[in-house]
């Protein structure tokens, strides 16, 4: 009876925590889509505003990093539910290596851009953009990386099993919204370039 009140008095303290990350998100996604409208804008006002240049081929390969990384934490937060604690555990850390393979791959993708001559400051502020969108997300991939330890934390520690779940909702819903982002993100500059 003690037990049940105390992860209900848990239930109702993290629901703000929730709501909070929500709110975060929702201005990711006005920020993001304010980006590409200017870039939308940016790039129909005339000629030579076009992003001109194939993306770098690595970005299509991190693609497939980060939707196999939202794989890898389902199967986490699937494994933290049944209470197996060393699976959930693998799959948290798995997730964590892909997310840092994913700046990698971004990062390597700047520096293609960069041996071409292509750079940050360019005439074609469309270019810019695209170092802009990739930099933005690798920052919202970052933070996914302090919440994921947040959530590896959590399965180290004997800690109720609602307020580890509880991180682990959190860490999914955070990791799967970065995920379908950078999926918009990938294909809105595919159909633009």
């Amino acid at each position: 009876m003690v037990q049940n009140k105390a992860n209900e008095v848990d239930r109702h303290n993290l629901q703000p925590k929730k709501f909070i990350m929500w709110l975060f998100m929702v201005s990711s996604i006005i920020f993001f889509a304010g980006l590409t409208s200017g870039f939308i804008v940016y790039s129909g006002d005339g000629v030579g505003k076009t992003l001109n240049v194939p993306l770098p081929k690595i970005f299509m390969y991190s693609t497939a990093v980060i939707i196999l990384s939202s794989f890898t934490l389902h199967y986490s937060y699937l494994q933290a539910k049944r209470l197996k604690f060393a699976n959930q555990k693998i799959g948290l850390w798995i997730t964590f290596f892909l997310g840092l393979v994913f700046i990698g791959m971004q990062v390597y993708g700047w520096s293609v851009w960069t041996n071409l001559g292509i750079y940050f400051i360019n005439s074609n502020a469309t270019i810019t953009f695209v170092y802009v969108f990739t930099l933005a997300h690798i920052i919202h991939i970052i933070a996914g990386l302090m919440i994921l330890i947040t959530a590896l934390k959590s399965s180290y520690k004997k800690l109720p099993n609602v307020t580890n779940l509880f991180r682990m909702e959190i860490a999914s819903i955070f990791w799967h919204f970065v995920d379908i982002l950078w999926i918009y993100l990938y294909v809105f500059l595919l159909l633009n370039q």
